[in-house]
C-alpha cells in the first residue's frame, strides 16, 4: 500500500508541475525596449521578426498546450537556441523525456546562457526562465529532475529553434 501512495504522490507532483507551465502569464501591455548584450529592439521590432506564436511566448510570457509543440518528443541531436536572438541555450544530451509535454531538460547549456525570476502569477510561486540576452520568457525551471542536477527546465517549443549537429 505505501508503494502506491508514492507512486500516486509522484504522479501528482508530475501532473502539478505541468499543469503550472500550462498556464498563461498576463500580458504587459506597454512596449518594452530591450537593452541587453547589445540587444535593443522595440516591441514593434519583435513583432517583424517573430512569428505570432514566438511573439507570444517570448515577449508576452504566454505558452503553448502541452504535447503540442514541435519540440516535446524531438530527439535529434544538435543544440537547441533562442527564438529570438539565436542564442544557445540547451544541448540535446541534457534533454530528457519529463512526461508533461514540453521539452525538458536538465541543465542550460552554460550558467549564463538563461536568467531565472520569480514568478507569483496564477496564485502559484515558480522560476520563471528567461534567455539572458534578448530576455525572452522560454518557460520555468522546476526541482523534479533528474540527477545530476535535480532540474527540469520546462521551455515552451515556440521559444526555441534547433541546430542539427552532424557528426
Amino acid at each position: 500500500m505505501k508503494l502506491g501512495t508514492i507512486i500516486i504522490s509522484t504522479l501528482l507532483l508530475i501532473q502539478f508541475g505541468c499543469n503550472a507551465q500550462n498556464q498563461t502569464q498576463q500580458v504587459t501591455e506597454k512596449p518594452v525596449e530591450i537593452k541587453n548584450n547589445n540587444m535593443k529592439k522595440t516591441e514593434e521590432d519583435w513583432k517583424k521578426i517573430l512569428t505570432p506564436e514566438q511573439y507570444r511566448i517570448l515577449r508576452e510570457k504566454g505558452t503553448e498546450r502541452a504535447f503540442s509543440g514541435s519540440y516535446w518528443n524531438h530527439h535529434e541531436v544538435g543544440i537547441y537556441k533562442c527564438a529570438g536572438c539565436q542564442s544557445p541555450l540547451f544541448l540535446s544530451d541534457t534533454k530528457f523525456d519529463s512526461g508533461c509535454g514540453w521539452p525538458s531538460y536538465f541543465k542550460a547549456i552554460n550558467d549564463s546562457a538563461v536568467k531565472e525570476h520569480l514568478d507569483k502569477s496564477h496564485g502559484m510561486i515558480r522560476t520563471e526562465i528567461t534567455c539572458a540576452k534578448c530576455e525572452g520568457h522560454l518557460g520555468h525551471v522546476f526541482n523534479d529532475g533528474p540527477p545530476p542536477t535535480g532540474l527540469r527546465y520546462c521551455i515552451n517549443s515556440g521559444a526555441i529553434i534547433f541546430e542539427e549537429i552532424k557528426p
